[in-house]
């Protein structure tokens, strides 16, 4: 069953593609933490998320256990966010591959892209 628009969990990458060190890919929607907790593994054990911390640690695809990038994860509750929803932020070493890659996983573990 497809789900309405409105309560489902969305992803894209944030940032243009071209040259640039960092690029941010948003998740925004109900399951944006459990997401998150399904592909990040930090470097230091956290017992939960807080809101609108930065967390340094790994992107992994939980189908193969590769890891795809080192980056910074933040979790920011809703309604204290743009979307008033619950938004992670992937901040990832930039470039299409490797963005592209982690957007693939974050899909595969049960968000919907995000449209125009």
């Amino acid at each position: 069953m497809a789900q309405s628009a409105t309560t489902d969990t969305i992803a894209a990458i944030a940032t243009p593609i071209g040259q640039a060190g960092i690029g941010i890919i948003r998740i925004s929607g109900p399951e944006s933490l459990s997401i998150l907790k399904r592909i990040f593994r930090p470097h230091r054990p956290i017992n939960h998320f807080k809101s609108h911390r930065l967390y340094l640690g790994h992107v992994f695809d939980p189908s193969t256990g590769l890891c795809l990038d080192e980056v910074l994860a933040t979790y920011m509750k809703a309604p204290r966010t743009y979307t008033r929803e619950d938004v992670v932020e992937i901040n990832s070493h930039s470039g299409y591959f490797i963005l592209s890659k982690i957007l693939e996983v974050v899909i595969d573990s049960g968000a919907r892209l995000a449209e125009p």
